[in-house]
């Protein structure tokens, strides 16, 4: 088996709102599992019954977004210390997948437009504060 790396999030209370919202921008196969789906003798926690255990969100060109919910308290997840990266199949595609987030109640951060490098270029917060860089050959 080959490594992999894919990107692992945790909201306070609402990483399902966030999974089924980008598999509305992005597409792809979204399995959940809530704390009241598992059998919890020996946890060192008691999290509610619909918290999210374990998400995953499986795209279309075989990339993985998982998560969980977290409750540790409040979180500060806007930043740009991290982002995700969506390389998109056309100029098209990735202004399309923008339109959708902005759509959605996220903001454009940097116009999607030709980068120095030779492709198109974006970035975008979502609604849920998370960066999203845009890329396009």
């Amino acid at each position: 088996m080959v490594g992999t790396i894919s990107t692992y999030i945790a909201f306070n209370g609402n990483t399902t709102e966030a999974l089924k919202h980008w598999q509305e921008v992005f597409g792809g196969e979204l399995n959940l599992l809530t704390y009241g789906q598992l059998t919890l003798e020996g946890m060192p926690f008691d999290p509610p019954a619909d918290a999210l255990a374990h998400g995953v969100l499986t795209l279309d060109n075989g990339g993985l977004i998982s998560g969980s919910d977290s409750f540790e308290g409040e979180m500060l997840v806007k930043d740009t210390a991290y982002s995700m990266l969506y390389n998109a199949e056309s100029v098209e595609d990735g202004r399309a997948r923008i339109d959708k987030i902005v759509a959605a109640g996220g903001e454009e951060a940097m116009k999607f437009e030709q980068a120095p490098w030779g492709g198109f270029f974006g970035q975008v917060f979502d609604k849920f504060g998370v960066m999203w860089n845009i890329s396009s050959d």
